[in-house]
């Protein structure tokens, strides 16, 4: 008889021995038991451990106390899971989070790995990735704690220089007001019919003028050595200009693909909401996504998928104009606000960036890959307030992506 036959028969042996209702649940649990007894190794069985290993160290605890060894019985822990959906809003809001700030030592490695989680958001339930976010967070707060005390210091340095040379020059300043002021109280009692007094008034006049002479030197030196100083310091206060300056285009622009960050995209859109309800100047939101952007990473490394999210952020960058914007919205995911005069023109435009992506192939080393986009399109106009324009964008890109992909949905129903 087979080793599998014979496990069968005697895992139902068992169960009628045990009075034990033959149940899935039942029959897979005796069924491993038999199995690990004769020590075979039964696929489903190692499949089922492979499994647990994978789930969370809270889940793996409640498999062990309420002695869980089944797939049928691990169902409901599994449905205590986050949705799918809810992970990628997480996701979403973890990459936001995870944006440079002060320091940005970490901007590959926090684009590298934002992207990840926007590809897998359910990789966030893994401890390995918990622990790997855990590590971001804290050394992003103590480079920017190093980066803040690092400017405090040179900021107290100029302080303290500028200080020092200010008491040096009242205290020389002080000293010539007090030497003339005596002076001047001796040439006021002075018997001008007494060559005497002449004589010791011409000595004491000599004496102050080479005691100022020599202040006025020492005082010049200071003040020299005090502008060599304040010249390397006015150097240093141009490179901090000139870090935060780039600390702040850092902060605004995707480290990967130039375009706005979400946060950044957020606060310019605000201002082009404000001049809709002001002027009632019209806007499209546009939201594009590249289609299989994951097969695309899948099949031809990371590294070419960061050279394919540079180009589509390149070609939207170039076909839109100055007053509008582009910017990416979480990894393979882009965002335009663009003003028309009519709905011909969005059309014009959208199509433009269509048919660019369509008909030409992108260069990864010698490899051309050829990839299409979906795209949801609604006018603000359209919408009762700028969330709403936001919420049904994104609603009309999903539902392209749900019928098959590379269109581009209006929300009056028009498809390209």
């Amino acid at each position: 008889m087979d080793r599998a036959d014979e496990i069968v028969r005697n895992t139902l042996i068992s169960l009628t021995e045990k009075s034990i209702h033959a149940s899935p649940s039942a029959y897979a649990k005796e069924y491993c038991a038999i199995a690990n007894s004769i020590n075979l190794d039964v696929e489903e069985c190692i499949r089922f451990k492979n499994v647990v290993e994978l789930l969370s160290q809270d889940e793996q605890f409640e498999v062990d106390i309420n002695g869980i060894e089944t797939f049928y019985d691990l169902i409901p822990i599994l449905l205590n899971r986050v949705s799918k959906d809810s992970l990628s809003d997480i996701s979403s809001i973890i990459s936001r989070s995870l944006q440079p700030s002060i320091s940005i030592n970490l901007d590959n490695e926090l684009t590298k790995f934002s992207i990840k989680i926007d590809d897998s958001p359910e990789l966030l339930l893994e401890n390995e990735i918990q622990e790997e976010l855990k590590k971001f967070i804290e050394t992003r707060i103590h480079l920017d704690q190093q980066e803040l005390n690092k400017k405090a210091k040179e900021i107290t340095q100029i302080i303290t220089v500028m200080t020092k040379f200010l008491a040096e020059a009242i205290h020389t300043n002080s000293q010539g007001s007090s030497n003339i002021s005596d002076i001047a109280k001796d040439i006021e009692s002075l018997d001008t019919n007494n060559p005497v007094h002449l004589s010791q008034m011409q000595s004491k006049l000599v004496n102050a003028a080479k005691s100022i002479e020599i202040a006025m030197e020492k005082s010049t030196d200071k003040l020299k050595y005090g502008q060599d100083q304040v010249n390397e310091l006015e150097e240093k206060i141009r490179m901090l200009e000139k870090e935060l300056e780039t600390s702040k285009k850092e902060s605004e622009f995707d480290h990967l693909t130039g375009v706005l960050t979400r946060r950044a995209f957020d606060r310019y859109s605000k201002k082009i909401d404000d001049n809709y309800k002001r002027n009632n100047v019209d806007y499209a939101v546009i939201f594009f996504d590249i289609d299989h952007f994951k097969k695309v990473n899948d099949t031809y490394g990371h590294d070419a998928g960061d050279v394919i999210l540079a180009t589509f952020a390149k070609v939207l960058e170039k076909s839109t104009r100055d007053l509008d914007i582009v910017g990416r919205y979480g990894g393979e995911e882009f965002m335009a606000l663009v003003h028309f005069s009519d709905i011909k023109e969005i059309k014009t435009y959208i199509s433009r960036v269509k048919s660019i992506v369509t008909e030409h192939k992108f260069k990864y080393d010698n490899l051309k890959i050829q990839i299409t986009f979906s795209a949801g399109v609604t006018l603000r106009s359209e919408n009762k307030t700028y969330d709403d324009t936001i919420k049904k964008a994104d609603e009309l890109l999903y539902q392209a992506k749900q019928t098959g992909r590379n269109k581009i949905i209006f929300k009056n129903g028009i498809t390209l």
